[in-house]
């Protein structure tokens, strides 16, 4: 597929044409109109990415969209454990392997974005993999890259390396750890043959000058300190990717860091290798404004879009140079339309009743928050309680502030935040919007404290540091400890924030699984077409060509899987008897030990995942049904842990999930849950993906998700996916075929839509572009039109809403769509369509979705904007 320049689009935007591998126009930026990401590894790499082009294209994908492709640790299945900025992955086939699949893409008029990890790289095994951290241990603060990392690299036995599996004293005593001499790979290509602290796996550097002492003195005496695993909850002294001890914070805000680690891929994109970036988690950065601004400036404004998690009607700030979020806040707005609100009673009447738990999920979220705050991010709370008593230590005026109180306020702030940060910067006035933020979380945070007038003067004061306010002593606001506060307090309230709800409370309140979700909220159930039109328009004012998505490799589960469940929404009192029939038929041998919250986890998930009619689909195995159910048990950290396993437990659990998959009353149980359930799951399928594809913004594909896919959170959504066996299916429906089933249904109407897209750029790129709510006489339509300002609406998208409660009204009836006059053609069955009042029953009697094309010769004066209005009132009195 080729597309071509649109004369109508944005002066700072093109597309893209015939391609070729050459150094791109200052100032020419290439913004896509959708995207396919690819999971690469040493199992998918570059050259087998290259081969499934040919079908990518055909279904009309315009940017391959790939995960980080640097160079990341050993055996690596993410790449976001990058190691070395200066290589292309090896694994994946190298600078080489990615020039031949830029190559083959540009042949089919594509391009590629890839994934960018600025905050972090990772502590590998052995650690001489990443050279500068590595360097850094060996020299301190003598090491070039010894600004690279956010930790303190002056003193010896400085940065805390909490490896071992007992106290250091037993493991020396059992004689442990031991020196060695190894050959270290070096960045020319050499090695250099080099004396080494040893233990187990675990290779560490020499300082120069200690090589001939005993091995506890020679510990003793490095820039580094070899210490307990434990020992890093409360004590680790750099910052790290939320509570990951594996994963060292970078520090891109110093220009000579930042250029170091993304010259080869801003050369890349220079060079038209590369159009565009995904940015992973900027809420780590010391600055995310100033990072987009640096990179924009260094990249001549290449499209990019930030991993920023919007939480409710949060809004990305206006002024951060890039096109948007990746689509998180679409993601739930999208999927809440086949959602029924009304049926939250019900759900909420079945967790009570099998976990006997009455609280809402704020109070839930509020119990994980703190237990994280007081276990795995503990070094966070003490490094920032240790800056602020410096502060007052050293003014007189704030002097009498105890550590106790500080501590107190530091923690009941950072668990009042309901986002990922507020954004200010040292040295600037923070923005009365961001300010809010915090104020509003002291707010939250007073009646907790208790009326200790000590306690609230003390969060008052942290308050007022967070926002760089000058408190105490006057003359003091830019004083460096001041300014590293309000940096390291924006970056701890991004992991106490994900690690408390998406990584804990999301696995504990199991009420409805499917709005469990990352950006989500549980306790919102079912969203109103009126609400989704309002953020589409405000897309269209604001960040036109943001990402959207359904699927990403870190949504805990796949975009099908949460619109089969959204039927539970409409028919709660038969799940409820679904349920009860599931808990009879594997009650032989159940653990006492298995809590009704992980019962009913296990019974959405198959639901979720059970065989349905026309989706060819493996049924879920007990490997990939117990590796989820391990992940989801310890991450609720109610029973179980990563640290501490309660085997018992788990054992318990994982019995529970075989006898259901061996039961053959379990799968008579879910085999007439789907059939009764099929409509409603097909409907939510494909009216969630159409409604993706069609609304403003570039849609992202996930690997597989242009058809049905079942998938659980990773790392059960990176298994491989058979592409070519896609690509028949979509080059037999291409041939005339109808598709078989709601997996060629779902192909099809992905092909459709961006094929759309692809033929009608200027109808879905930037600001000129317009989306216009279709009235209908039924609010189980959700109907939109796509256009260019000043034009008619050219395309026009269908959906339908809850199905079962539609059936108990009678079905469609006479219910109306009010299309634009002229001629129309769905593109999803070639069914050709006269605009004015359409029956929705005729319009939707073949797929719960329509597709409608204006016809080439139609008149278009008749389709204004007026005459929309004029018709929309006139369904309005219909209705």
């Amino acid at each position: 597929m080729t597309t071509s320049t649109d004369s109508t689009a944005t002066a700072s935007t093109s597309s893209i044409s015939t391609r070729s591998n050459t150094t791109r126009a200052r100032g020419e930026q290439i913004v896509p109109l959708s995207t396919y990401r690819l999971q690469l590894h040493a199992g998918f790499t570059f050259n087998q990415a290259a081969a499934q082009v040919p079908y990518l294209a055909a279904l009309g994908v315009s940017h391959l969209f790939c995960s980080p492709v640097l160079q990341a640790a050993p055996g690596s299945t993410h790449g976001y454990d990058v190691v070395d900025h200066t290589r292309i992955s090896d694994e994946c086939g190298g600078e080489d392997g990615l020039r031949r699949l830029a190559a083959a893409a540009h042949e089919h008029g594509m391009g590629l974005v890839v994934d960018v990890v600025p905050n972090h790289m990772a502590i590998p095994t052995p650690i001489w993999h990443n050279r500068a951290l590595w360097d850094v241990l060996e020299s301190g603060p003598a090491s070039p890259y010894a600004h690279w990392f956010d930790l303190d690299a002056t003193t010896e036995r400085g940065i805390l390396v909490p490896v071992l599996g007992r106290p250091i004293g037993e493991v020396l005593a059992a004689g442990d750890i031991a020196l060695d001499e190894i050959d270290v790979p070096q960045a020319d290509g050499s090695s250099r043959r080099q004396r080494v602290v040893r233990y187990f796996d675990h290779v560490l550097p020499v300082a120069a000058g200690t090589e001939s002492l005993g091995i506890a003195d020679l510990l003793e005496r490095q820039w580094y300190r070899l210490a307990y695993w434990k020992v890093a909850d409360d004590e680790l002294n750099y910052r790290r990717f939320f509570d990951v001890d594996t994963l060292a914070a970078v520090r891109v805000e110093d220009p000579t860091v930042f250029e170091a680690t993304h010259r080869l891929l801003l050369d890349l994109h220079a060079e038209g290798v590369i159009d565009g970036f995904r940015i992973d988690h900027p809420d780590g950065l010391a600055d995310p404004r100033g990072y987009l601004a640096d990179l924009a400036e260094a990249s001549d404004g290449a499209w990019t879009v930030v991993e920023k998690i919007l939480e409710g009607d949060e809004q990305l700030p206006g002024d951060f140079a890039c096109a948007g979020t990746t689509g998180y806040d679409a993601l739930w707005r999208v999927g809440g339309q086949f959602q029924d609100g009304r049926g939250v009673l019900e759900l909420t009447g079945i967790w009570q009743r099998y976990t006997g738990d009455l609280r809402g999920f704020e109070e839930v979220a509020s119990e994980a928050t703190a237990l994280v705050v007081s276990t795995s991010l503990w070094a966070e709370i003490e490094r920032l309680t240790a800056l602020v008593h410096r502060i007052c230590s050293q003014d007189i005026r704030l002097r009498d502030t105890t550590r106790r109180n500080i501590q107190r306020a530091i923690v009941a702030l950072l668990e009042s935040m309901d986002r990922y940060r507020a954004y200010i910067v040292p040295g600037e006035r923070a923005p009365k919007a961001q300010r809010d933020v915090i104020a509003e979380a002291a707010d939250r945070a007073r009646p907790g404290l208790g009326e200790d007038p000590d306690v609230l003067a003390t969060l008052d004061l942290v308050v007022a540091l967070a926002c760089g306010d000058e408190v105490g002593s006057a003359g003091r606001t830019d004083a460096a400890d001041r300014a590293e506060f309000i940096v390291r307090f924006a970056q701890t309230c991004g992991p106490v924030h994900a690690k408390g709800l998406e990584d804990t409370a999301f696995y504990r309140y199991n009420r409805f699984i499917a709005v469990n979700e990352v950006g989500a909220n549980p306790d919102v159930i079912g969203v109103e077409p009126d609400d989704l039109h309002d953020h589409c328009q405000r897309m269209l004012r604001t960040f036109p060509d943001a990402m959207t998505t359904l699927s990403t490799h870190d949504t805990k589960r796949s975009e099908d899987v949460r619109a089969r469940l959204a039927v539970l929404t409409e028919q709660a009192d038969e799940w409820a008897r679904t349920v009860a029939e599931l808990r009879e038929a594997t009650l032989e041998g159940r653990s006492e030990r298995v809590d009704g919250a992980t019962a009913l986890l296990l019974w959405q998930t198959l639901a979720g995942t059970w065989d349905m009619p026309g989706a060819p689909n493996e049924r879920i195995t007990m490997e990939r049904l117990g590796g989820y159910l391990t992940k989801a048990m310890r991450e609720a950290k109610t029973h179980t842990t990563w640290t501490a396993p309660d085997e018992e437990y788990e054992q318990g659990v994982q019995s529970l999930a075989e006898t259901a998959l061996a039961s053959e009353e379990v799968a008579r149980i879910l085999d007439e849950w789907t059939r009764r359930t099929h409509a409603s799951q097909r409907a939510a399928i494909l009216g969630q993906k159409i409604v993706q594809l069609m609304m403003p913004g570039v849609p992202d594909v996930y690997q597989g998700n242009e058809t049905t896919d079942f998938s659980l959170v990773d790392p059960d959504n990176r298994r491989s996916v058979d592409l070519a066996l896609r690509a028949e299916r979509l080059d037999r429906m291409s041939a005339g075929a109808r598709p078989d089933g709601v997996a060629d249904e779902k192909l099809w109407v992905t092909c459709q839509a961006l094929g759309l897209r692809a033929e009608r750029p200027a109808a879905f790129r930037g600001r000129e572009a317009t989306y216009v709510p279709i009235a209908t006489t039924s609010g189980h339509a959700l109907a939109f039109g796509r256009g260019t300002e000043g034009g008619p609406v050219e395309v026009v998208t269908v959906a339908t809403r809850l199905p079962v409660s539609l059936a108990q009204r009678g079905g469609w009836g006479e219910n109306t769509l009010v299309l634009p006059k002229g001629r129309w053609t769905d593109r999803l069955t070639g069914r050709g369509i006269d605009g004015g009042m359409v029956r929705l029953a005729d319009l939707l009697g073949d797929l719960p979705v329509a597709l409608l094309v204006r016809d080439a010769d139609t008149d278009t004066d008749t389709a204004t904007g007026t005459e929309i209005a004029t018709e929309t009132e006139t369904a309005e009195e219909a209705r």
